[in-house]
């Protein structure tokens, strides 16, 4: 692959002076000194290690993703439609309507009315500022919302005992409680997600016994780095708190040098770090078994596209441990702070990931050993990538598909940042014309579900005040457009419940797509089924 994004990247804001670089490292052919862009070697000469991450003054206000091709992406698989019949349902032309496709799920024992959750959304100062937006969105369309890594550590108005263990936290508090204000108390769920900063501080216990939290998912990583979590600190003694609360702060906050050049607007931010753990198949085990003695009903465990052995060794912990529902990552998705290096030539690429991890299943089928339900990661963010994972992951061995739903952050924020500024703009009354004049004047207009919520959902609450607009966008995204699309395209399969798709539901368009999945190529399977049902 050409190195193009080597030396100019839009997520660290750097570009290069020609357009036709070299495909070796990126840079121009003929450099010179009179040169007025930043390309990332320029940048890195005057800010060093904060060219390693998107741009530091967008955090907050952004997320991010890898831009790599991967050589491997949905678009390599065709859905195959079909006319004969139905599954699922009555074959009557009368009652095998689209609408009436069944796209519920159960994940990890947890009812879904759309197979889609939203992954751990934590510290990242993003995710607390659209917290209402993704949490009632979430209650709302009856899915799961995730509570993040490093929550508790990260609130200023913690409370911790002696010991260092957590005995209130304002804001974890709000956002389990921002879930259940929408929550119909049956499809979908809050969980807390701890990583190893967590467990020290007695996250898992305060959520279980101080919040009444059903689940707690435990985080090995994610698919955009192999390291800690990370945010940007803009406050210096909000650095010097982190640090003092034992989390890893770059630059020592406490270091005077280091004070004065922020004072001096040397540098505007600290990075935050968080530890990885080490995690062993035994302690593993015993750690779930200590989890649900505690009170937990049912426990998750979160990873990342680690390397091949890696994910033979998670399947084999988490079928040990028989959780409930395991969270794959694969590379390429999304983030709201890692490093872009990393995020670009780090862990294995989604569905590369999906292979290896439907590999180890069935082996771990023949065995007849436990199979954790498993929700899937990287980079999803409609319907048809949706349906092709979900079928993929049925192997035929009468189990039906694996993966029971997909796992999203970087999408529905997306719609809850923009809901959020064009309500905004609406307030203001500054509107886009051309917006306006297509989807209508008001939240009321614009927001095309919004009726169907007010009507269905509402309960009686008031949309824009008691269910913020924002969460009207997240749960129309996910009910209205993929939702819809979800059933519009399980229909042209005529498969009528999630349980039926199968991997005939789904072509590789090439030879590398095929051979990754080990499958045949459309032209090849085509052959062989047209040949056996017409030269008889």
């Amino acid at each position: 692959m050409s190195g193009i994004l080597e030396n100019a990247r839009s997520t660290t804001g750097t570009v290069t002076r020609q357009k036709d670089t070299s495909p070796l490292s990126g840079m121009c052919p003929i450099c010179i000194r009179e040169c007025g862009h930043m390309c990332e070697i320029s940048k890195s000469a005057f800010r060093g290690r904060e060219v390693l991450y998107p741009n530091p003054e967008d955090f907050g206000k952004s997320t991010q993703a890898s831009n790599k091709d991967y050589f491997l992406d949905w678009t390599h698989f065709q859905i195959m439609v079909n006319v004969l019949g139905a599954q699922g349902i009555e074959a009557d032309s009368d009652k095998a309507l689209f609408p009436n496709v069944d796209i519920s799920v159960t994940a990890g024992g947890v009812p879904l009315k759309v197979p889609v959750l939203i992954a751990g959304l934590g510290s990242t100062a993003v995710a607390k500022r659209h917290w209402d937006a993704i949490a009632m969105g979430a209650a709302l369309s009856g899915t799961i919302q995730t509570i993040g890594e490093n929550v508790c550590g990260m609130d200023p108005d913690a409370r911790f005992d002696s010991k260092g263990k957590v005995t209130y936290s304002k804001d974890l508090e709000y956002r389990v409680n921002a879930f259940r204000k929408h929550w119909d108390g049956k499809h979908g769920e809050i969980v807390v997600q701890t990583n190893v900063e967590d467990q020290r501080n007695g996250v898992d216990i305060y959520a279980l016994k101080g919040l009444g939290v059903n689940i707690i998912e435990r985080k090995w990583g994610q698919g955009a780095k192999a390291i800690g979590g990370e945010v940007r600190i803009f406050d210096l003694d909000r650095a010097i708190m982190l640090k003092n609360r034992g989390y890893v702060v770059l630059p020592d906050p406490e270091d005077k040098a280091v004070q004065e050049a922020f004072k001096g607007g040397v540098f505007h931010s600290f990075e935050r770090h968080s530890r990885v753990g080490m995690p062993e198949e035994k302690s593993f085990v015993e750690d779930i078994a200590w989890l649900r003695k505690q009170g937990a009903k049912k426990v998750f465990l979160k990873t990342g596209g680690y390397n091949a052995a890696v994910v033979a060794f998670t399947l084999k912990c988490a079928s040990e441990a028989k959780i409930d529902l395991l969270t794959f990552d694969g590379g390429g998705g999304g983030t709201g702070m890692s490093p872009v290096p990393m995020m670009q030539e780090c862990s294995t690429p989604t569905i590369y990931l999906l292979a290896q991890i439907l590999q180890g299943i069935e082996i771990l089928a023949k065995k007849g050993k436990y199979i954790p339900d498993i929700a899937f990661a990287g980079g999803f963010i409609n319907e048809t990538q949706i349906l092709k994972a979900i079928a993929l992951s049925n192997l035929g061995d009468g189990h039906g598909p694996y993966i029971k739903a997909i796992a999203m952050a970087r999408s529905p924020l997306t719609a809850a940042m923009k809901s959020d500024y064009f309500v905004e703009l609406f307030n203001k009354g500054n509107l886009p014309k051309n917006f306006s004049s297509m989807y209508g004047e008001r939240p009321e207009q614009f927001f095309i579900a919004a009726t169907e919520l007010k009507s269905h959902n509402g309960n009686g609450k008031v949309l824009g005040t008691d269910i913020p607009w924002p969460a009207v966008g997240v749960y129309t995204y996910f009910t209205d457009r993929i939702g819809t699309g979800l059933k519009q395209l399980m229909a042209g399969c005529r498969k009528w419940k999630l349980n039926l798709l199968d991997r005939s539901d789904v072509e590789p368009l090439t030879e590398h797509s095929a051979a990754v999945m080990g499958m045949k190529p459309i032209w090849e399977s085509s052959r062989e089924t047209i040949k056996k049902l017409l030269d008889k």
